[in-house]
């Protein structure tokens, strides 16, 4: 199947890849993974690629799974993280056209603080930033902390979660998600565009009335504002959420631009995206409609290895079978365009993919890939010269919903 629409793609960064014994192959460089080069090396990777972004996953836990839990002494993987927005700000200097989308929570931080972050990223990359947006709803996230309670979710809440329904305590973490990003976006928009005058002969630096209070009050935040970061570069830096069912879908249709999410199979996919246009409807969203990328973890065929090969090896490190949220890819780069072809003919917007390994299947993408995609006039080959936004097809001149307000006098 082919189309003349090009498709977008991406990059899921998460340490040393998606399956858990990834840093154990050769290629890994398990010594390597704390520093600095390992994830320039990689953003290099996905930018000769001409990957739209890569995201850059984190948590405010160590990699475990949750359900069913792993063995409380198991050490045989990466027990370990850094900072993603840290790590986004490294690459950034060094990279010229990708995206750079760092996973921050929602549920243990400011969003006076991540506002100010993510603009900071904005102006080091130069228009290429982002935010994936993610709640923490664990009770050992909780206790790193000490300043709320999160009780730990039990084995019937995680058979509601199952089937589609969440326990109160994550509606109602949610439900702060979605103010936590309205209070973001509304500090990004506090300082209007050219309120930076910067005139030494009038010893001017700012418009005093081109700043704005935000004065947001609701149940979980109050903030006055305005930022002491200027407008981001891109006006609004791309916000972005992973999302599995209705209520995740909901918070992705009332703050997000994009909405990550996780198809089995064909079928499931068009009900998928049934799920999110019903949910932007239930919000009452307008303007731009949400952008749908669909993930899916990788393992591609390799000279030595079939992708199938390469995932049996790895789950026999592992000492279990490789499971996730999102469906599993194992073949050659060949059968994954017909796949990416044939899911964007049911209207995904683009496609976020997790590599297996991070440094064998993110080269497999770029090398592979990317030249069978190019070859079926499916994909660009060159970047435009613009920003994140534009690059997503997203609205580069974005209104500031202060330009005509009460200023911050």
């Amino acid at each position: 199947m082919t189309s003349n629409t090009p498709l977008h793609l991406a990059a899921a960064l998460d340490g040393a890849g998606w399956h858990p014994a990834a840093w154990r192959e050769p290629n890994s460089h398990p010594d390597a993974l704390f520093t600095g080069a390992y994830w320039t090396d990689l953003a290099a990777v996905a930018q000769r690629g001409l990957l739209d972004f890569v995201t850059i996953e984190d948590s405010l836990a160590a990699p475990v799974n949750r359900h069913p839990p792993d063995a409380a002494d198991s050490v045989d993987r990466v027990r370990a993280r850094i900072d993603a927005h840290l790590v986004a700000a490294r690459i950034a200097p060094l990279t010229r056209h990708l995206g750079l989308i760092p996973t921050i929570t929602t549920t243990h931080t400011e969003p006076f603080h991540v506002s100010k972050g993510i603009a900071t990223l904005d102006y080091t990359s130069r228009g290429r930033a982002g935010w994936q947006v993610k709640v923490s709803g664990h009770a050992d996230e909780a206790a790193h902390f000490g300043r709320r309670t999160v009780p730990e979710l039990t084995e019937q809440d995680w058979a509601a979660i199952a089937e589609g329904t969440l326990p109160q305590v994550l509606v109602d973490l949610f439900d702060e998600a979605g103010d936590f990003v309205e209070v973001v976006r509304r500090l990004w928009d506090s300082w209007e565009d050219g309120a930076e005058i910067r005139d030494v002969e009038t010893r001017r630096f700012i418009d005093r009335d081109k700043l704005h209070y935000i004065d947001f009050e609701g149940r979980y935040f109050s903030v006055r504002g305005p930022s002491i970061t200027p407008r981001p570069p891109q006006g609004q830096p791309v916000v972005t959420a992973l999302a599995h069912q209705a209520l995740p879908y909901e918070l992705a249709a009332r703050g997000a631009d994009l909405v990550f999410v996780t198809p089995a199979d064909d079928v499931h996919a068009q009900s998928v995206l049934a799920d999110v246009a019903a949910a932007s409807e239930r919000v009452g969203r307008t303007g731009e409609p949400l952008r749908v990328y669909a993930d899916l973890v990788v393992f591609l065929d390799n000279d030595r290895e079939s992708g199938a090969a390469r995932l049996h090896r790895l789950d026999g490190l592992a000492g279990i079978e490789f499971a996730s949220d999102a469906a599993v890819f194992t073949g050659s780069a060949d059968e994954l365009a017909d796949r990416l072809a044939a899911w964007q003919q049911l209207g995904f917007d683009g496609f976020r993919l997790r590599p297996g390994v991070a440094v064998d299947d993110l080269d497999a993408v770029s090398s592979r890939l990317v030249p069978i995609l190019q070859q079926r006039g499916l994909f660009r080959t060159a970047y435009p010269d613009t920003s994140l936004r534009g690059l997503l097809g997203l609205p580069t001149d974005v209104p500031n919903r202060y330009a005509t307000g009460t200023p911050a006098a």
